[in-house]
Formats: C-alpha cells, structure tokens, sequence
C-alpha cells in the first residue's frame, strides 16, 4: 500500500529535509524569508499553511526552481547547491519501523516497504537527532523514535513494530539537529516562589539546543522560543536566589530570567547593522510593490496589513548580540490587567489634555488678537523608543524605594501643580490622591522637583513593581525605523513612509494585552512608550515657554500651540527632532 500525501504535508517534510541539509534552524529560516520564528514553527506544526508568497521565498532562499521544491524532499535535496550543504551533516541513517499502538499491521509489511522514497528520506534524519540528544546512546535514542512514533509522529508513514534485533548504525559522526518541533511549545515549569525551574542544562526537546529551563516536565526553551543561532548559546549555570532577590539584575554575566525569554547572545559585532535592518525594509516594500504591479495603494493596504509581524521580525534582529534577555510573556500584575472588556487597567499614562486658561480669559475680555501656531511633534511614539524599559519580570516593592537603573509602574501621591502658564506633567488627572504611574512619569515629575526646574515638589512614593531596565533595548530598532523613514521622506517614497509609520504605532499599540500580536505581552512597555511621548512633549512646551514663547495648549501624542516666532526655538522639518506646523489660526480681536 502506497501512503498518499497532500502537497501541504510534503511541502513540510521537504521544509524539514532541507534545514536539515543546510543546518539550519527555524530562526534561520525566518530570518531569511521574512517571518519570525512562531510563524514557522506553526506553518511546520500545520498550525497554518504555507502561502504560494511563501514557497515563491523558501525556494529563492534555497535557490532552486519553485517545482523542484515541490517535488518531495528527495529530489528538492538533490537540487541544493552544494555550497548550501552543511558540512556537519554525518554519512548514512537508516530508517527505523516504528509501532502503532491502534493499528494492526500485516507481520511482514514494514514502514520501509509502504513509504515513499520522497518520505523515508525526509523522515531518517530524527534518528539521527534522537541520537545527538542521546549523546550517542543507541538504546535510548531507539527508544525515543518509538515513543515519538506512539504519539503520531512522523506524519505519513505507516508505522510498524519494530524487530528485536534493529538497532542504530554507528556512523562515527552525529548528524546536525533539526529545529523542527516535535512537541508543543509549553509555558515554563515554575517553582513555588514563581521562579523559573531551573536544571542541568540539557538539549532542548524543539531545538536541540542547551537549556537549564523545564517545560510540561521536559528541557524546553519556554514557548518554543528556541535559541536562533546555528551553534548552539551555552546556557547560564543555575543560579539559586530567594524569591525576594531581582532576578533581572544589569549583568551580563547574570542576564534577567522569567517566564519566557527571547534568548539573546552576550554583547558582540555578530548582529545586523543599521544598514542591513533598513535594507530589510527596502527589500520587503520593494517586494510587495512588484507583486501587486506597481499598484501603489494596493501594495501599502499589503504592508499595513503585514506591519506587525515585520517590525517583530526586525525587533528580534535587531537584538541579536544584545546584552540583555528580556522577559516576553511577563507575570501577571493586577494592576495592569484590564478590568473589562472595555475599560482600562490602573496606569495613568499622564496623556495631556490642557489649554492656557490666561489666554482664553484674556479672549474673553475682547484682547487679542493672537496668532497661534499649531506644532507637529515628528513620529511621537518612535522617538519615544528612547525609554527605560524593564527587562524582567517585574517586582513588587512595597517600601516606595526608588532606583534609578530600575524601571516599571508605581503608586505615587503627585505634587501640586502650581503653573497656569504651563500644562500639569500629571496631564488631564482630576482626581486627587494616589495613582500609579510608569517610569517616565515619575522621573519627569523627579527632574522638575530638582533643583534644575525647582517646578514643583517631590512625588510621594508608596510602592512599585519594578525590574532592573535598559534605555537600549529598542535602541537599535529605533534608529533603523528613524533611517529607513528619513530616506523615505528625502526620495518622496510615501509608500515606504507609511509602512515604517505603521510599524513603529503598531508595535507601541500591541505589545501589550492585544490579540493582533501574539508574541510578545508586555502592557508595562506599552504604558511607559506612551508615557514617554507625552513626557518628550511637556519638555518641548517647557523649551517654549523658557524662550519666551505662550503655551497655548497641549494635547493629544504630538500637538502643541504656541504664539511668538517659534523658528527661534524649534528646528522646521521631519526628523525626529524637529517640530512642524499643522495650522495657523487667530484667537481674540475683531
């Protein structure tokens, strides 16, 4: 009997063989056809199918026709350039009759005899990655391939009981590991203290790579999110801490560990560059321009639509060789957990909302006239990348301490405000008394306190959940996202203007609790880049007021209205610096 397969399963193993081939990891793989990681890992898993957008990319990145690659696993390996091979792959494996525990086969017929060539070559290698897991123990990895085949793995082979006296050649050589997932991804196994479970490193049931971490019981880099090296990242030694102690401590000997980390390798030259990161981006626009025939509007609906996964791709690039894992799913917090549908959580982002009561009492009594100029503050959120993000998991502290390389949500009592000609760093608050408040918040409400402004006094604070931050860590991000629009707005290229704009606001606006991104579940960033916009445009309305300019409102991300030669103070232009004008409009007068 012949086992037929749809083309959608032999596209998978072909996937397989050749990472296989090429040494590749699901990482690789991404990185080079322009998805992330769990979108591979789940088109493998037949979460989600591979597109005709996607066979087009896996055969330009493994250079051969798209029919070869459809053709089987056999023939699409015969067709890799040799210089693709990798050179760690060992000499000859032969495939192992695995058993079914609810079907009955014929005594004599064997997986061998009722799968196709195509099949047999493209399911041999886990033989070979049973036994590099195994270090070399026959046994147990034989043992491994029967289990795994007990659980409905390889797909489209008959499995059969296996003989008494087969066992694993020794080939002298340990083939390389494939990053295919034989299981789900898990969250990690945590310890009474909400800890990660940490043992001996061990290889990693999805990847093959070192881990301390634990996941449903097995070695497993929490949610599938496996190392994206070729060679394998030693892992940390465990290190035992009380559940009171940090664990995101800024050391990159002692990197922040949590429920789940996007892994990140010590700090080297190995990442991309700035000019590699905007290349990326100028390839994809100029991609999707060719695929819709040059249709401008149809190829920015395209790219919009794309935005999301394409910046988290480029956010993850934009990491490696970083100097700091960072938590991607954290704890839960109940503060910022939302407490409906609709409503919000307890974080005050101090988003302003305010006008020059002066001004318009003055309106009111028939003076004037004064000529405002709206301003535009230049990709308000982009700009606000700059921030202290927490790395880790956050902690509570409730002594109302306050550590300036830390970074998260507190509870303060803010100081009075007694400026009329300038807006509340508090924003449109109204109500009195304790609120919790992010970062940039606090640290502007600390600098005004100062003896730099001397605005206002200090901020009460009652207690916080915090974790050790960096101010770097979408640093590199931002400068690419700021280079690609910059060279966009200089060509006049408004199809590429709009898709960085759409990367940067997407990737503020779901970072957080949205089902629209579902990689990453950080409402603390999400709080704090928007607080840090709006904490960059009080600054600029303090620049103004200091040079003699009238604050006449503040409001919104990125507006702000001022009266008197605002040329004198601002830069005119579109770089992240500068400040435009929207409008032009009189108040008073006749």
């Amino acid at each position: 009997m012949v086992v037929v397969m749809s083309t959608e399963d032999l596209l998978r193993l072909t996937v397989s063989a050749l990472m296989a081939r090429t040494g590749e990891t699901q990482g690789d793989l991404a990185a080079a056809v322009g998805l992330s990681q769990t979108q591979v890992s789940r088109k493998q898993k037949g979460q989600r199918n591979w597109s005709l957008d996607d066979c087009d990319r896996l055969a330009a990145h493994w250079e051969m026709p798209v029919l070869d690659l459809l053709a089987g696993p056999t023939h699409a390996a015969s067709r890799l350039p040799a210089h693709r091979v990798s050179a760690t792959l060992g000499g000859a494996q032969t495939l192992l009759a695995v058993p079914d525990p609810t079907r009955k086969q014929a005594p004599k017929a064997t997986a061998t005899d009722t799968a196709s060539p195509d099949v047999r070559d493209a399911v041999a290698q886990p033989i070979g990655n049973e036994l590099a897991r195994h270090d070399g123990n026959r046994e147990a990895a034989t043992q491994a391939v029967v289990d795994r085949a007990g659980q409905g793995s390889p797909p489209g082979v008959l499995p059969e009981r296996p003989a008494a006296d087969v066992e694993l050649p020794d080939t002298g050589r340990v083939p390389a590991p494939v990053a295919a997932p034989v299981v789900e991804p898990a969250g990690p196994d945590l310890n009474a203290d909400g800890s990660n479970v940490r043992e001996a490193p061990a290889p990693c049931v999805l990847c093959g790579h070192a881990t301390p971490y634990r996941a449903a019981g097995r070695p497993q880099h929490p949610w599938g999110l496996c190392q994206t090296a070729t060679t394998p990242v030693p892992a940390p030694a465990p290190v035992p801490a009380p559940a009171s102690a940090p664990a995101d401590v800024e050391h990159p000997a002692a990197p922040a560990v949590d429920t789940a980390l996007r892994p990140a390798r010590a700090r080297d030259d190995a990442g991309p560059g700035i000019d590699e990161l905007t290349g990326r981006i100028r390839r994809t626009v100029a991609d999707v321009l060719e695929e819709k025939a040059g249709d401008l509007e149809a190829a920015q609906t395209v790219l919009i639509r794309r935005a999301i996964p394409d910046v988290m791709a480029l956010f993850d690039l934009s990491r490696v060789g970083g100097r700091y894992e960072h938590t991607v799913f954290m704890r839960e917090v109940a503060i910022l957990q939302k407490r409906s549908q609709k409503a919000a959580d307890e974080i005050w982002e101090a988003r302003p909302k305010w006008r020059n009561e002066t001004i318009f009492q003055s309106v009111k009594k028939g003076e004037g006239p004064f000529e405002v100029t709206a301003l535009d503050a230049n990709a308000a959120y982009l700009a606000a990348f700059k921030a202290h993000l927490p790395i880790g998991r956050l902690e509570h502290d409730p002594t109302g301490s306050w550590d300036p390389k830390r970074s998260g949500v507190y509870l303060i009592t803010p100081p009075t405000w007694q400026h009329p000609d300038l807006p509340n760093p508090m924003g449109a608050r109204r109500e009195a008394g304790p609120v919790w408040v992010t970062g940039p918040t606090l640290r502007l409400l600390l600098r005004l306190a100062g003896p730099k402004y001397a605005l206002c006094g200090a901020p009460t604070i009652h207690e916080s959940y915090t974790s050790g931050s960096t101010e770097g860590l979408l640093e590199k991000l931002r400068r690419a996202l700021a280079a690609a629009r910059e060279d966009a707005i200089a060509a006049g290229d408004t199809l590429t203007t709009e898709y960085v704009k759409a990367m940067y606001a997407k990737f503020v606006s779901t970072i957080g609790q949205s089902s629209a991104n579902r990689e990453i579940c950080r409402p603390d960033w999400t709080h704090i880049l928007r607080s840090q916009a709006f904490a960059n445009l009080w600054l600029k309305a303090h620049k103004a007021h200091s040079a003699g300019l009238t604050v006449v409102r503040m409001q919104g991300t990125d507006e702000l209205h001022v009266t008197g030669d605002w040329h004198t103070v601002f830069t005119e232009g579109r770089q992240l610096t500068d400040m435009k004008a929207k409008e032009t409009y009189t108040l008073g007068g006749k």
